[in-house]
């Protein structure tokens, strides 16, 4: 039984919190989850956002660092999107797109055009960045061999990047970790290396001179596999697995280039940096590059219903306007007409309150904030850009020696996890890469929230630099 506390909180019993803790641990597959982790643990459990903080089944308060999981740019209980959503709901709650179209998608693919570059006008829906990834590669595919080029079907991605889960996304993705117990994979998907400067193989005190090195990466994989095979780059505007990697200056001029010149489509994967995470409303307009295809979904309506979009150039639609070619993909949630509402409704936030203005306004504050982390013996690196950032973790920092993996064990998951929730801050503590914790705030926050953040991760990294 629901128990309303004095504050006006809706509360749990502690007997309820500990029956949907047992429910949960019994039959809630949790994703990316040790399951075993709740053998003897009761399962965080959260009921409630308000802002940029949320609130689990026995009350407590967290600052949310991660957006939910880079989503929630506009924070928690903004009571406009739910009644956007219900508005819809009541009026139209579902019909396809397929061969169809509504109101709400067909608005909010001319939103999404209009706020893209170049000429990327055709908008593909789907439910999330997984599927929009999955639906950029068969375009790709299908495209060339429209166009007289039917062996370009490979793909080029960087290490330790993370694309999806879908079989395609997750050829794409270069984690071996998150793959090996789904092979075999489709094949077709080769990496390169990233913009990690901090551990840069070749140029690490040159950003531009590295930034070229690893652009041209990418050209030696195109002529390695045979430019005639090649058909599309998937890159994120700034990596999100590995712990935040911005790209170097120059970088994605040089590989605009490389695209063009070898004829590959350049697939800009923004599930994470689109709608205001970087400042702009899409991660490429922050670094100058325009790409052939934006993947996009989370923060499109701020994670208040799921959806996700593939935004394409008018010359890869082209070969599809006339005839009898058709592209035979699709998904039955694809521009769902609830969430499409609710996706107009976000933006119209952002524009109301100003939020993209408003992280280009504050994202110096809030990384000159984490970098007083630096004088933290554990902190190597503080890397990101806009309201996306990356605290990497090292044993010796004059070294940037890192921990062994039973080490990187013990810290993240033995320790940081857990201590910096139970010290009011959800964010990643990962190692995808090297160890790091990641941070995400949503877009609403300022000075006040960056120094909770900071101020949480010196107690608790101070604190873990001990256990090792």
């Amino acid at each position: 039984m629901r128990i309303d506390s004095s504050a006006g909180m809706t509360a749990y019993s502690a007997h309820d919190a500990q029956r949907l803790s047992d429910s949960a641990r019994d039959h809630l597959w949790m994703h990316f989850t040790r399951l075993s982790s709740y053998d003897n643990a009761p399962v965080p459990t959260i009921v409630r956002g308000e802002g940029a903080y949320i609130y689990d089944i026995h009350g407590r308060r967290y600052l949310d660092g991660l957006s939910g999981l880079f989503t929630v740019q506009v924070g928690h209980g903004r009571r406009e999107l739910a009644e956007a959503a219900a508005r819809q709901a009541a009026e139209l709650a579902y019909f396809p797109v397929w061969s169809y179209a509504h109101p709400q998608a067909i608005e909010l693919a001319e939103r999404l055009a209009a706020a893209a570059p170049g000429d990327l006008n055709r908008v593909f829906f789907t439910t999330g960045g997984g599927e929009a990834v999955e639906t950029a590669w068969k375009l790709a595919k299908q495209y060339f061999k429209l166009t007289g080029k039917p062996m370009k079907h490979k793909v080029i991605s960087r290490y330790v990047a993370y694309h999806g889960t879908p079989q395609g996304a997750l050829s794409i993705t270069g984690i071996p970790a998150a793959k090996t117990m789904f092979e075999p994979l489709v094949p077709g998907a080769h990496k390169v290396p990233n913009t990690n400067i901090y551990r840069a193989p070749i140029y690490g005190d040159d950003p531009v001179a590295f930034g070229r090195w690893a652009a041209d990466q990418i050209e030696a994989a195109i002529i390695m596999e045979g430019e005639e095979s090649v058909a599309a780059v998937f890159l994120e505007p700034v990596q999100n697995s590995g712990g935040c990697f911005p790209p170097p200056p120059g970088y994605f001029e040089r590989v605009r280039q490389i695209c063009d010149q070898y004829d590959v489509l350049l697939v800009s994967d923004e599930t994470i940096c689109a709608f205001g995470r970087l400042g702009p409303m899409f991660g490429s307009e922050k670094f100058d590059y325009v790409p052939d295809i934006i993947t996009c979904a989370k923060g499109m309506t701020s994670g208040y219903s799921p959806i996700g979009a593939a935004i394409i150039s008018d010359r890869l639609a082209e070969p599809f306007l006339t005839g009898t070619d058709y592209f035979p993909h699709g998904y039955t949630f694809g521009g769902h007409p609830v969430s499409a509402a609710v996706a107009m409704a976000n933006l119209d936030i952002f524009e109301k309150e100003g939020l993209n203005q408003r992280v280009l306004d504050n994202e110096a504050a809030f990384r000159s904030t984490l970098e007083k982390l630096n004088d933290l013996p554990i902190v190597g690196d503080v890397r990101g850009d806009g309201y996306f950032y990356g605290i990497e973790l090292v044993k010796d920092k004059a070294t940037k020696q890192t921990f062994s993996d039973e080490e990187s064990e013990r810290l993240l998951r033995g320790f940081l996890s857990k201590a910096l929730f139970d010290a009011g801050l959800y964010c990643r503590a990962d190692d995808r890469g090297d160890p790091v914790v990641q941070l995400a705030p949503p877009l609403t926050c300022g000075q006040e929230e960056f120094d909770e953040i900071e101020q949480i991760l010196r107690a608790v990294l101070t604190e873990g630099a001990t256990k090792i």
